[in-house]
């Protein structure tokens, strides 16, 4: 999927991954579906799939029960997630992390994509315990590829440039519609995995 095509699809909030606070208890259903239980301090849906459902929640630096929580950006749609996995048993995250190495532009915009995550996770609060800390292994190598590209998906593109690069190697999660729900339901029964 394009960085442009998920950029498209939607962002609650502003257009450059603001939230807005709070789940619809519609959206708390589907990502609980999504990740087969209730999730642990999402704030806000930060993107959403084509087909209307979140695939990317903004989640509390402080979790309800006072764990610190550095990954602001949680990738929710089990369809988007098993397929950056698919990337990421494929080598992906180390050849992005080589390729830091030896590319100083690259490491730099991965540096901006590390600061522009610190500012929008103190945007939801400040938790001393993570303090300078972001998620996915940045700035230095790429340990997650599910937090680069739900950043990616929140924010837009231009952004996080390796995130933008995951997302343009994925293939289009939303193209057999809805992962959850009544139509999600039918694809299981019909013996298509991952709803």
């Amino acid at each position: 999927m394009s960085p442009e095509a998920a950029a498209s699809s939607g962002h609650d909030g502003d257009a450059g991954g603001g939230v807005r606070a709070g789940l619809s208890p519609e959206d708390a259903v589907a990502v609980a579906e999504q990740l087969g239980r209730p999730s642990r301090g999402a704030v806000a849906v930060a993107h959403r799939c084509p087909c209307g459902h979140p695939d990317v929640v903004a989640t509390a630096p402080r979790l309800p029960d006072g764990t610190p929580f550095p990954t602001t950006y949680y990738l929710t749609c089990p369809r988007a997630a098993s397929a950056v996995g698919t990337l990421e048993s494929d080598g992906v995250m180390r050849a992005m992390t080589e390729r830091l190495a030896e590319d100083a532009e690259l490491a730099a915009g991965h540096r901006r994509a590390h600061e522009d995550y610190l500012r929008r996770r103190a945007e939801l609060g400040e938790v001393p315990e993570i303090a300078g800390v972001s998620a996915g292994g940045m700035p230095t190598r790429v340990k997650c590829l599910h937090v680069l590209v739900a950043h990616a998906l929140a924010v837009g593109p231009g952004v996080t440039p390796l995130g933008d690069e995951a997302l343009a190697m994925l293939p289009d999660w939303s193209e057999r519609g809805p992962c959850v729900g009544p139509a999600a339901a039918q694809d299981v029964q019909a013996g298509r995995p991952g709803g």
